[in-house]
């Protein structure tokens, strides 16, 4: 079983920067494609980020491209979310989601296809 923890959240200005991280003690991190998810209160799950497992694929949602990177260093079995000029349309819980590579990583904004879900992290962002 994989276990997700996030950390990072908090409070922070619009037009500041946060950076998100997502940790596991699975020995087979390498073989997890990874995303990060947000939920701003009374709307569904978003689309924001994902990776591959090797870290060469990257694809964003609309709202983050631009502003948000994603990364992950499978030494330290750690994916993050670097948030740059966040605005207060950005305040949400930020999950952080997981499934196998085998997989494929055609379909990274798919919630219902992630196997894997951490508790997540508030964001706040106050203008």
């Amino acid at each position: 079983q994989v276990q997700l923890v996030e950390s990072g959240g908090g409070l922070v200005q619009a037009g500041g920067s946060l950076k998100l991280s997502c940790t596991t003690s699975t020995r087979t991190f390498n073989s997890l494609n990874m995303a990060w998810f947000r939920q701003a209160p009374g709307k569904g799950r978003e689309f924001v980020a994902a990776i591959s497992w090797g870290g060469a694929l990257t694809n964003y949602g609309d709202s983050a491209r631009g502003r948000f990177t994603i990364s992950r260093d499978n030494a330290k079995n750690t994916m993050y979310l670097q948030m740059n000029r966040v605005q207060v349309e950005d305040t949400a819980i930020y999950y952080c989601a997981a499934r196998d590579k085998s997989a494929g990583f055609l379909e990274y904004a798919t919630v219902d296809l992630y196997d894997y879900w951490g508790q997540g992290t508030q964001v706040t962002v106050s203008s």
